[in-house]
């Protein structure tokens, strides 16, 4: 099957340009009539020469838009093939209407929206697919829409959290470790050459700062290169092999400040997905076994799946969270009052509240922390400048003689 870009014309005549897949010219035609366009033009993607055909990346706001259509519809009661086609043909996305009319296609041909869905799993991840399949099984499809809607806005918030947590101190270590390679390497020598040819004994403190200079005019280079070359390595030994991944995903939630913020940021990722699909109807095996491709961490997956063998030999869902031994009693105790009470879903969505709110407070607390400890390492590096700059000067002041 070969990709079109092609040009239509919708039942209102207005032009729609977009990407779809088919066996030829012909079969693109009749895919773009049964989904009530009329062609105007197509072009094979592998006949442009020159040029590299790039998707518009679908974000998750798009996808909040697209469910968010998909209920109003439902709830006023109009057919799932007419509120794809509206979709179709008022979204700006490109890639998003060119799996969008795929999707009409499918659905158009007889396949279920869950079915068609799946087709797309770079857009629609194994979490909508199910969360729309169980709608499909109970007959709640406006359910299962809000609480994708719910979800997904539950996610771009966690993903602003995660990006302001980690993107300031990147952006200010990298101000901080290019300030002090410029004073070290460019503004010092030219300081201390003067202080070289003083005959005098000279401190310790200059000694080490022109030291420190020598090696920065030298190795520049190899000090800003030696963060991300660091990063990279660890990337490597990651990728090398799953026991390494591991260990290193282990050291990670247990070091200080960061790690409690990843398994808070993991807990609250689980909670969140387990509550939205166990709302929508599926059972807890399954539930636990989709939410747990939303965490990262190996170490907690690791946890995770051993919960799911607990949970197949009988045992209550809060024991086998407490035997797993990687999340917090309050966790533990939490699902072991939803249980009691057969409000699991509520409970869920009160840990995930919890550890959402507690992500903003570390993240608060982090760049609190940060920027007082970047201006001490500055102070300190003005002052030993000024230090073993100034401190031979004077002594030389008092050996003159007049």
């Amino acid at each position: 099957m070969e990709k079109y870009k092609y040009r239509a014309l919708n039942a209102k005549g207005r032009p729609i340009k977009g990407v779809l897949g088919a066996m030829n010219e012909s079969d693109l035609f009749n895919q773009l009539q049964s989904a009530g366009l009329e062609l105007v033009s197509a072009t094979p993607l592998s006949k442009k020469k020159g040029k590299t055909h790039f998707l518009t990346k679908v974000k998750i706001r798009d996808l909040i838009q697209l469910f968010m259509h998909l209920d109003q519809m439902e709830a006023a009661a109009v057919p799932i093939l007419d509120s794809l086609a509206d979709i179709r043909d008022t979204t700006d996305n490109t890639a998003m209407r060119d799996a969008v009319s795929e999707i009409y296609r499918d659905v158009f041909e007889g396949s279920r929206l869950s079915e068609a869905l799946a087709k797309h799993p770079k857009i629609f991840h194994n979490l909508y697919v199910s969360l729309v399949a169980a709608g499909e099984e109970t007959g709640k499809m406006s359910r299962s829409y809000q609480q994708l809607i719910k979800y997904l806005k539950w996610v771009d918030a966690m993903q602003t959290r995660i990006r302001k947590a980690v993107r300031y101190p990147i952006i200010v270590g990298v101000v901080v470790l290019g300030a002090v390679a410029m004073m070290m390497g460019f503004v010092v020598p030219q300081i201390v050459e003067f202080i070289r040819n003083m005959e005098m004994e000279l401190p310790f403190a200059t000694t080490a700062l022109i030291a420190t200079s020598d090696f920065f005019a030298e190795y520049w280079w190899a000090v800003l290169a030696t963060p991300p070359a660091l990063f990279a390595i660890m990337m490597a030994l990651r990728k090398s092999s799953q026991d390494m991944a591991y260990q290193i995903d282990k050291m990670l939630i247990a070091a200080p400040v960061f790690g409690s913020l990843i398994r808070k940021i993991n807990i609250a990722r689980f909670c969140q997905t387990f509550g939205a699909l166990y709302s929508a109807g599926l059972a807890i095996l399954p539930s636990i076994k989709a939410s747990t491709n939303t965490v990262t961490n190996l170490a907690l997956i690791e946890a995770l799946e051993s919960i799911q063998s607990l949970v197949k030999t009988g045992s209550p869902l809060s024991e086998a969270f407490n035997g797993s031994g990687e999340f917090p009693s309050m966790v533990v105790r939490m699902i072991k009052v939803g249980e009691d009470s057969g409000n699991l879903t509520a409970v869920l969505d009160q840990v995930s509240d919890f550890y959402t709110s507690d992500v903003d407070e570390e993240t608060q607390k982090l760049i609190a922390m940060i920027e007082p400890s970047l201006t001490m390492v500055l102070g300190a590096m003005i002052l030993w400048i000024a230090v073993g700059v100034f401190g031979p000067i004077y002594s030389s002041f008092e050996n003159m003689q007049f």
